[in-house]
Order: structure tokens, then sequence, then C-alpha cells
């Protein structure tokens, strides 16, 4: 039996799907509005948007998210607030780890992968001192690891 290439069809990367309605679809809409300029600060933490491939519709799918920066690339943690499943966003950069990032104002491809044991257990500490409460749902995902994600350009 012969297999039949299915075309792909292109990603739409700027119109991609936002969360539900609610305090985070509130939270996308305000950065994407301003141009990154009003949002970036969500209760005075930095907060970035990341747009993933969801692996089951290939449809790009936008996420707010805490973050930090080491010499150039950002860190996110999959928290999902400390349930027992990994957030979709995180399922969907393992399978499509090519990603775009909006900044405040600047927008840009990049590529997302799971930090390692090692750079987990550095930048674990980073993560915390930002956001206390990712201590809190370590502890309630348990045993589930909460992912810790490096994204680079």
């Amino acid at each position: 039996m012969n297999s039949v290439a299915v075309p792909v069809a292109p990603v739409d990367w700027d119109h991609p799907t936002d969360p539900h309605p609610g305090p985070r679809l509130d939270h996308v809409r305000t950065y994407v509005s301003s141009g990154g300029t009003d949002g970036q600060l969500w209760h005075g933490v930095p907060t970035l948007l990341l747009t993933t491939l969801d692996r089951a519709t290939g449809r790009a799918v936008r996420t707010p998210l805490i973050y930090a920066e080491d010499a150039g690339r950002h860190l996110v943690v999959a928290a999902a607030w400390g349930g027992p499943r990994h957030p979709g966003w995180y399922g969907n950069l393992r399978v499509h780890p090519e990603v775009r990032l909006q900044v405040g104002p600047r927008a840009f491809p990049a590529w997302a992968r799971t930090a390692s044991p090692l750079e987990r257990e550095t930048y674990w500490e980073a993560m915390t001192a930002l956001w206390p409460p990712y201590d809190d749902y370590q502890t309630l995902a348990w045993p589930r690891e909460l992912p810790l994600v490096i994204i680079e350009q």
C-alpha cells in the first residue's frame, strides 16, 4: 500500500487561539492591544506570551506566563497551579518545540526545551524568588515534578 503525503497547512502564528474567558484572557487582551506596553507586569512579576502549536490540531495557542531571563534565555515553569497534570502548552512544546514569544513589545520565534535536572536545580531558586507560590505548587503537584522550560532564539 502506498502512502499519500497529506499537505500540512501553514501555521498562522499571527492569529492564535487565546485562553477561555476569564482573567487569563483579559491579561492576554491587555497585553496584545497595548502592543506589550501594558500587561507585561502581572501582580508585580514579568510575564510573556508564549504561543505553541496545539499537538492535536496544529493551531497556534497563546498563553500568558511568568518568566525570568538568564543570558538572553527565557525561563518559565509548567506549574498548572500545582495540578496533577502538566499544562497543555507544555505538552504542545514537547511535540513542537518551535514557539513564538512576545516579551513586552518584542515578538519573535524561538525554540523551547525542558531544562535538564542540573539546569532545573540551578534555576529553580530564581523562579521561586520571583514567584514564591511555585514551591507551594510543587508540593501540591507531588509526585509530579514541575518542569522548568528554557526558551531560546
